[in-house]
């Protein structure tokens, strides 16, 4: 009797990212997206009521993010490897994401071939990181060790850290509440702790931090 597929849970608000990624994993025999959502909520009702063995999560959702719904998945179901999937470069995410319990990092750019090489090594019980987040890790661990620089947006939360990287791509505070369910207001507050945990006075030093870094796409 042939092996049962990976069965995949997919996580995006964007049908047309969906149908992409669900299009690449077809190919392999191997593979079954066996569920979709498009938000949180969505998310966890599917893991509910079917058996997964992979998530494939986007870190931009709407309201709850990826990063949110990583915990609450983690915690309802310690055994499913989770791979989080976003558009965003390695150094704003992956490594934050492997500390939470992902068990990889996919930037949106990946070919079809990683992201089914991605979705085996992770069902297997594996992890999937780049070159560049290992080399990530192995800096960050070289810094602890001899009490290194501290990088400034790893002091930010989960929430900060999306609000940041809208503010740094020119949104407004209207817009970032809109994107992440949020009042103004609450947006306001956050950009406010963003200042002050990353000693900054202005969007425009945000900016500079985000390209200097390679933080924004």
């Amino acid at each position: 009797m042939p092996n049962k597929p990976i069965r995949v849970l997919l996580v995006d608000d964007h049908a047309v990212v969906r149908n992409g990624v669900r299009l690449m994993l077809s190919t392999a025999q191997d593979i079954a997206v066996t569920g979709e959502a498009e938000n949180a909520e969505a998310a966890m009702r599917l893991a509910r009521q079917q058996a997964f063995d992979v998530a494939l999560l986007d870190i931009a959702l709407p309201g709850t993010s990826g990063l949110d719904l990583l915990k609450r998945l983690r915690a309802a179901q310690p055994a499913l490897a989770v791979l989080m999937l976003s558009m965003y470069a390695e150094e704003a995410y992956a490594i934050r994401a492997l500390k939470l319990g992902a068990a990889g990092y996919l930037t949106k750019s990946h070919s079809g071939d990683a992201m089914i090489a991605a979705v085996r090594k992770v069902a297997a019980g594996g992890k999937y990181i780049s070159a560049a987040t290992a080399d990530q890790l192995a800096d960050q661990l070289a810094d602890n060790l001899g009490g290194g620089r501290v990088v400034p947006h790893e002091a930010l939360s989960d929430r900060e850290l999306e609000v940041l990287k809208l503010l740094a791509s020119g949104q407004s505070l209207v817009k970032i509440g809109d994107v992440l369910h949020l009042s103004p207001k609450t947006v306001s507050t956050h950009r406010t702790h963003i200042l002050e945990k990353m000693g900054m006075r202005s969007n425009a030093e945000l900016v500079r931090y985000m390209l200097e870094n390679g933080l924004l796409t």
